[in-house]
């Protein structure tokens, strides 16, 4: 199975992609993605014309898989051994719902807040952002009591705990979470996978990217 990958190391929807490549074992080619740059920028958008990235290419089959959580559906059918998604449906549904939480109710919310940052003073939304991190404030309290007395989001690791750690570690620069022991243990473990370890390390050196207040 040869696969290319288009991506930037500190995106974090790339993160979580990375993580269940990593996870899987699966060698890929990496083509980091430059917006920047304007023959980088037109090579992507030739790949995939919505210009958003993770995309991955399947390059035995052909078959181009846009989108974070389409990449790890992928990978999970043909790497069953990572166990990323269960094949119990009751399972499997379990750890597809929690990846849809961490997405839209963490990694929105977190993207919102870092979005407005890097608006010109005049075009900031004071009042979205206190939303937003509202809405994440909340969602904070929902896995503070949905991982008391658990090791992972949904069972074994698994897509659900892909999605988790990038969200994770950008929210918190943008909304700590206070006192949520279960949620900061839980951090904790994802930090020490060594998958999300060599992710975070490969972001490291774009770590200026991140717009302060």
């Amino acid at each position: 199975m040869s696969l290319t990958l288009w991506y930037h190391p500190f995106s974090s929807f790339c993160m979580k992609a990375l993580i269940a490549l990593y996870e899987c074992g699966a060698a890929f080619d990496p083509v980091i993605v430059d917006l920047g740059d304007e023959h980088s920028r037109a090579a992507f958008y030739a790949q995939w014309p919505l210009g958003k990235f993770p995309v991955m290419r399947d390059e035995a089959s052909g078959e181009l898989v846009p989108e974070s959580t389409i990449i790890i559906e992928y990978l999970a059918h043909h790497y069953p051994a990572a166990g990323l998604i269960p094949a119990e449906p009751a399972a499997a549904r379990g750890v597809r719902l929690w990846d849809r939480l961490f997405d839209d109710h963490v990694h929105h919310h977190m993207q919102k807040v870092v979005a407005d940052r890097l608006r010109p003073t005049a075009s900031r939304d004071p009042s979205g952002v206190a939303e937003a991190r509202a809405r994440i404030r909340q969602s904070y309290d929902l896995i503070e009591r949905h991982m008391e007395g658990r090791e992972w989001a949904a069972g074994d690791f698994s897509m659900a705990d892909c999605a988790a750690a990038p969200a994770l570690h950008y929210a918190w620069k943008v909304e700590p979470w206070g006192d949520r022991p279960a949620l900061s243990a839980y951090f904790s473990r994802l930090a020490s996978r060594p998958s999300f370890a060599r992710v975070l390390a490969e972001a490291e050196p774009y770590a200026d990217f991140f717009p302060q207040e």
